[in-house]
C-alpha cells in the first residue's frame, strides 16, 4: 500500500492511501468511568471544544503519551484533572472511527476512588462536575448538553446496571 503524509500535526498526521484514501493517524486516548456510591452520580469534566464550538461534559480523559501504557494514562489523566486515585479496570476499547482514522480509546472503570494530589495539565481549563446519569442521557438526547461517544457508552453502561435502556 503507498502512504503519502500530506500533513503532521501534534497529535494527528493526515495520509492519502494508495491515492484514494484520507487517513488521519491520531494518538490513542484513555477516559475513566467513576461513578459515586452515595448518590449514582458520574465523574465528568466540563470544557470547551473548539472543534465543535461548544462546552462538554466528558469523562475525564486523554491522550497516552508515548511510552506509557494506557493504565498509566489513565491513572495519570485521572490525578490531572479530578485529583482522584483507585483501583483502575478495563472495560473495553473500540477505535472512535475506523473509516478515516485509527484512534484508539481504552476506557476504564474506577473503584475505590480516594483523593490525591496531581499536577493539571496547564494547557487545559476544565471543571469537574459530578451529575446524574439519567439527566445527562435527557439532555444529550434533546441536544441541551454536548459530550463524546466514549461519554455515552460509559452512561449506558452504568445506565444497564441499574435495568435501564436508554
Amino acid at each position: 500500500m503507498k502512504r503519502e503524509t500530506v500533513w503532521r500535526g501534534r497529535i494527528v498526521e493526515m495520509e492519502i492511501l494508495d491515492e484514494r484514501w484520507e487517513v488521519a493517524r491520531h494518538a490513542s486516548a484513555v477516559a475513566i468511568l467513576a461513578q459515586r456510591a452515595e448518590d449514582g452520580f458520574v465523574l465528568g469534566v466540563e470544557q470547551m471544544r473548539p472543534a465543535v464550538d461548544r462546552v462538554t461534559w466528558e469523562l475525564p480523559a486523554g491522550l497516552i503519551d508515548p511510552g506509557e501504557t494506557p493504565e498509566e494514562a489513565a491513572h495519570r489523566e485521572l490525578r490531572e484533572e479530578a485529583n482522584l486515585c483507585g483501583r483502575l479496570t478495563p472495560i473495553t476499547r473500540f477505535y472512535v472511527s475506523p473509516g478515516f482514522t485509527d484512534e484508539e480509546v481504552f476506557l476504564f472503570d474506577l473503584q475505590d476512588p480516594t483523593p490525591c494530589q496531581g499536577t493539571p495539565d496547564e494547557t487545559e481549563s476544565i471543571t469537574i462536575a459530578w451529575r446524574d446519569p439519567h439527566v445527562v442521557w435527557r439532555e444529550v438526547k434533546d441536544g441541551t448538553l454536548a459530550t463524546s461517544g466514549v461519554t455515552l457508552l460509559g452512561l449506558q453502561r452504568i445506565l444497564a446496571r441499574e435495568g435501564v435502556v436508554p
